[in-house]
């Protein structure tokens, strides 16, 4: 037996906490009866319906994508902008992106229909590092850095501590291009941390997600992880380590 949020994580409906708002809407059904409640567990000879379509397994999918600017990181979008998904014609699972990034934001983002490894990867308590790049407007003291190194205090609390690193000054135009790494995942962090300091960002690439790079992928490509990638994600959760 197990919860009804992780049956349908694993089956690749959503993520895990997607799951549970799917549960609390009432949009599920097991043996025919809505479930609301989200300890609810169940077993493999259980009917579980969503939305009126019955749960079928899939195999587990792993994605890389070079997300590009101006695409939005999520399975849908009600304004009708351009999603990850579209980029992702040739797939029948039904695959959901791993975190998000804004849709200036390009870079690194995994593409996946397994919500146990979604949660691996996203959860902070697991601290997968992600370094970005950033294009700032203004060229931020040391001490500026130090703060983004410390912490900043945002309206949803204070970030953990990143490593900053400033990569170039361009006098000219009053612009710095910095590298900053962290393991969090709050909505819009890395603009907001710049914008606390000051130095707004006009460009923003995730250059790695843990030891995941774009490298060989043009914008808008990607292509599968490989089984010892999953792997090494996995440990890298569980341990701190690369296996």
């Amino acid at each position: 037996m197990e919860r009804l949020q992780k049956v349908l994580a694993q089956a690749g409906v959503a993520s895990r906490r997607k799951s549970e708002t799917l549960i609390l809407e009432g949009k599920v059904k097991v043996n025919g009866v809505v479930v609301t409640e989200l300890g609810t567990k169940v077993s493999n000879t259980d009917r579980v319906e969503v939305e009126g379509v019955e749960l079928v397994k899939e195999s587990y999918v792993y994605y890389l994508l070079y997300k590009p600017r101006g695409v939005i990181s999520t399975v849908d979008d009600e304004k009708g902008r351009k999603t990850v998904l579209d980029l992702f014609p040739h797939v029948e699972e039904r695959i959901f992106p791993v975190g998000r990034l804004d849709y200036d934001t390009s870079g690194v983002i995994i593409m996946t229909n397994d919500g146990d490894f979604s949660y691996l990867m996203t959860h902070p308590k697991f601290g997968i590092k992600k370094k970005y790049v950033a294009k700032v407007k203004g060229i931020p003291s040391r001490e500026a850095l130090k703060k983004l190194e410390r912490g900043i205090d945002l309206e949803d609390g204070k970030t953990a501590p990143a490593q900053v690193k400033m990569r170039t000054v361009d006098k000219k135009t009053g612009t710095a291009l910095i590298e900053i790494t962290i393991h969090e995942g709050k909505n819009r962090q890395v603009r907001r941390m710049f914008d606390a300091i000051g130095c707004p960002v006009q460009k923003l690439r995730r250059e790695s997600f843990a030891m995941l790079t774009t490298h060989g992928l043009n914008a808008g490509e990607s292509r599968e992880l490989t089984t010892h990638e999953v792997k090494q994600l996995r440990v890298l959760a569980q341990t701190g380590k690369i296996g």
